[in-house]
């Protein structure tokens, strides 16, 4: 997309004219305060947001809610101690300084955190949200949304739907007093139906998120696709059979199919996991064959105007495309910069945090796998008898061994090269490592979610995922069918 700089004059209006602290005052305390750091920062933060839903046919929700405040982190050795405040000003900013600084009495110092410098990475705009569509534009329009889904079939019997916007403006001070402006806009939709026949519900589910102005996200069509989705959903599951269970082949659907990759795999590649030796992943590995050949994993956070980007990340790091794992070689993990020079590699930009009130740990932003050459058509004519699993809801991974368990939400049943029957109760049991090197076809139709959430270490973090349709041999499938 086009570069959009900054006005800086947004940062300097809230966190200074407003609070009557002085930029070059505030640069002084945290050069003094790290001066014998081996990295750190002043992270500011001010979140302003706002959720209107509606369900039961009517507005149920309207709330606005702003938060800010200040973190700041002093680096010594492998040890950090960070303080936090919602008070704005230069005593609370000094006070934090004093604090942090003792855990020198407690740490081996390893010298000073390299970091790259700060470029025109400019990946959307810095518009608010919250001022874009009016307040009864987007009631209107959740009204419409509500008509639109239930004149589809007679069969919905209850329709939600929510638009969230968030704008975050961050300042982040550097140990040498580089300073970085960013305004992060984010904007939501997502919406469920219940469908009801003869007594038996089922429900669907459609997302859209993207930083972006609602204006630029929402057109007919976009909305109308995320509705048509959740319809199908739920249409499907209400004729959906028991699964089969065992192990069999298994296709899983290109963008949010994602989330398994995500999750069963994508963990296990952050840095601290690595340099921790809580993954299957080890350091030991690096160059070695740890999947498939089809399968590059790449965790990107440059995308334009994608939900899991950042111009740079908390710590102030450029974002970047990151190749994980190549043609089945693993080359490399997810960095944030304290764990990229304890292990003597280079930040890539996954410093990342929930807010303020948290210390920045290695996170995802984008993370996906690469197209192949495959279509879907391709795929499920090669099954005899399998399972295409398109939606996923919660799951449970152990990244230290790489197990994982997770619920499909709408999948469907494959014999004789056909799909035959949606089927409900499918679980899918496996390990990710090894589930890597059962991927035999990769598709042609690689696609983002954009509409993830990521929790780990008590934080939240808006992400993206993906991929194309993969088919993996041999995935045991825990059904529901009776034996």
């Amino acid at each position: 997309m086009a570069d959009y700089p900054f006005d800086t004059s947004v940062n300097n209006r809230f966190f200074f004219a407003a609070t009557g602290m002085d930029p070059e005052a505030v640069t002084k305390i945290v050069r003094n305060g790290l001066a014998k750091a081996d990295g750190g920062e002043l992270y500011l933060q001010r979140t302003q947001g706002k959720s209107i839903s509606w369900s039961d046919g009517k507005l149920q929700s309207n709330s606005s809610s702003m938060d800010q405040g200040f973190g700041f982190r002093y680096i010594a050795g492998d040890a950090v101690a960070y303080a936090h405040s919602n008070n704005l000003s230069e005593k609370s900013i000094a006070n934090a300084a004093r604090t942090t600084r003792d855990i020198r009495n407690h740490a081996d110092m390893m010298g000073k955190i390299a970091l790259p410098g700060h470029g025109a990475n400019r990946i959307y705009t810095g518009e608010s949200p919250l001022a874009d569509m009016e307040e009864a534009a987007q009631i209107q329009l959740l009204g419409e949304i509500d008509a639109y889904v239930r004149a589809s079939d007679s069969r919905i019997v209850d329709v939600s739907a929510a638009i969230s916007t968030s704008w975050d403006i961050v300042t982040i001070i550097r140990q040498d007093g580089t300073r970085l402006d960013d305004l992060r806009p984010m904007s939501s939709l997502n919406i469920s139906v219940v469908a009801e026949e003869n007594g038996r519900r089922e429900t669907g589910r459609g997302s859209l998120s993207s930083r972006t102005i609602l204006t630029r996200m929402f057109n007919t069509k976009s909305w109308h696709d995320v509705a048509d989705k959740a319809i199908k959903q739920a249409q499907t599951n209400l004729r959906a059979i028991a699964a089969p269970s065992g192990d069999m082949p298994v296709i899983v659907a290109n963008g949010w199919g994602g989330v398994l990759l995500h999750e069963a795999v994508g963990h296990g590649l952050e840095g601290d996991a690595a340099r921790k030796g809580s993954t299957v992943f080890k350091t030991s590995m690096i160059g070695q064959k740890v999947a498939a050949d089809c399968v590059t994993i790449v965790d990107q956070g440059d995308f334009a105007e994608a939900r899991g980007s950042l111009s740079f990340d908390d710590e102030g790091v450029p974002t970047q495309r990151n190749v994980l794992i190549e043609n089945g070689i693993l080359r490399g993990y997810m960095q944030d910069t304290i764990n990229a020079r304890l292990m003597g590699v280079a930040p890539t930009g996954n410093g990342r945090r929930e807010s303020y009130e948290h210390a920045p740990i290695p996170r995802m932003t984008t993370t996906y796998m690469e197209g192949g050459q495959y279509t879907l058509d391709e795929m499920i004519e090669s099954v005899d008898r399998g399972i295409y699993a398109v939606d996923f809801s919660g799951g449970q991974v152990d990244t230290v061994s790489g197990s994982y368990v997770f619920a499909s939400t709408e999948a469907y049943l494959i014999e004789n090269g056909k799909i035959v029957a949606p089927v409900k109760g499918v679980i899918l049991e496996g390990n990710g490592p090894k589930s890597m090197g059962l991927v035999e076809m990769v598709g042609n139709d690689m696609e983002i979610a954009q509409s993830g959430s990521c929790g780990k270490d008590g934080q939240s973090v808006p992400v993206g995922i993906g991929q194309p349709s993969v088919k993996l041999r041999g995935i045991r499938v825990g059904g529901t069918e009776p034996s």
